[in-house]
């Protein structure tokens, strides 16, 4: 059967304007929560998001550290109340968000017995929300630290971001006892950052690339969905 990989923001969700961290942002602030921790967020990201426009922090650099310390939403919650989130982000935040063509993409590897997977930097409880949000059985997405069953807010590397998506997706299938062959695989993702993945993949689809992405799309004549 072939494996099939799905990135979520900007593939499977319209980004801009939504994103997986904005929902798990927007959940807090709706209830009136973490605002001190949205404010130290903020104030230690909007320089580094000046210096990655300037071209002096690369994007993956930037995406990493920016995945990773989501883990600061997280920290002291347990993990009921940050299923009880990352439910309401795939939803309730994401309702009007689905790409629907590629969600169209998204059910046909379905209901053709593939084995299709979620794979996102996000935090997993979110990426596996999502998941199941439109019956996928996979989700591959960063992980953080819990201790008692409350999450501490650090990550437990690596970040599910370039390479280490396909890493970790494989780390996945091999502890699920599913043999991890790329043979006949496809992957579908939006950003350069996802190069890696598509690599990889039998079929690399771009969905809505970004200028990087396409012109490598363009150059080896892979598959790309775009209005």
């Amino acid at each position: 059967m072939p494996f099939v990989f799905f990135d979520i923001d900007g593939t499977l969700i319209q980004s801009p304007p939504y994103h997986l961290w904005r929902g798990l942002m927007a959940y807090w602030q709706t209830r009136g929560r973490k605002q001190g921790v949205h404010r130290a967020f903020l104030a230690t990201h909007y320089p580094l998001f000046a210096l990655r426009k300037a071209g002096l922090l690369a994007e993956g650099a930037f995406r990493r550290r920016w995945s990773a310390d989501l883990g600061w939403y997280l920290r002291g919650e347990t993990t009921e109340a940050v299923a009880e989130m990352s439910r309401w982000v795939a939803q309730v935040y994401l309702r009007d968000a689905w790409r629907t063509q590629v969600v169209q993409r998204l059910q046909a590897h379905l209901e053709a017995g593939d084995v299709v997977a979620l794979v996102s930097a996000a935090p997993l409880p979110i990426v596996a929300a999502a998941a199941e949000h439109w019956g996928v059985p996979h989700a591959v997405g960063t992980r953080f630290e819990q201790h008692n069953g409350r999450y501490t807010g650090r990550v437990t590397p690596p970040v599910a971001l370039d390479a280490q998506k396909l890493g970790l997706a494989r780390v996945y299938f091999k502890r699920q006892g599913i043999p991890f062959d790329l043979g006949n695989s496809w992957a579908y993702a939006d950003s350069i950052t996802d190069l890696a993945l598509l690599e990889a993949a039998a079929h690399p689809v771009a969905v809505f690339p970004d200028r990087a992405l396409q012109a490598i799309a363009e150059q080896r004549g892979w598959e790309v969905l775009a209005e």
